[in-house]
């Protein structure tokens, strides 16, 4: 009913950014609190930024200053911004919401997951 797709991962120096992109689509009624966590091989998966649909955002300690979080609510589209990339970023991102979605007469609430875009810096 709902689906989340990510773009915009790859290779980057250190230094150098990118700008990851995710989308929902679907049976989509309203999206409250968006975001994006990362896993890098070996460790449990963390959360990096989250903003809600009022456009109140909040980051992890490890990306503030560096990452910026914003949505296009008429898209129903969520973007990370990363500059200054460091290797320890490299992990798999994921895009996480919170979206209730049109079934029959009501809606339903998911927290929905995206499939994840690589994120490589090299050291």
């Amino acid at each position: 009913q709902v689906q989340l797709v990510e773009s915009g991962g790859g290779l980057v120096q250190p230094g150098g950014s990118l700008r990851l992109s995710c989308a929902a689509s679907g049976r989509i009624f309203s999206i409250n609190t968006m975001g994006w966590y990362r896993q890098a091989p070996g460790k449990e998966r963390e959360l990096v930024a989250t903003i809600t649909s009022g456009g109140s955002t909040n980051y992890a300690a490890s990306v503030l200053g560096r990452f910026t979080i914003s949505r296009d609510n008429a898209k129903n589209t969520v973007y990370l911004q990363m500059n200054s990339l460091k290797p320890e970023d490299t992990a798999v991102y994921y895009c996480n919401a919170d979206i209730r979605y049109r079934e029959h007469w009501s809606t339903i609430g998911l927290n929905a997951w995206g499939q994840g875009t690589l994120v490589t810096v090299p050291s």
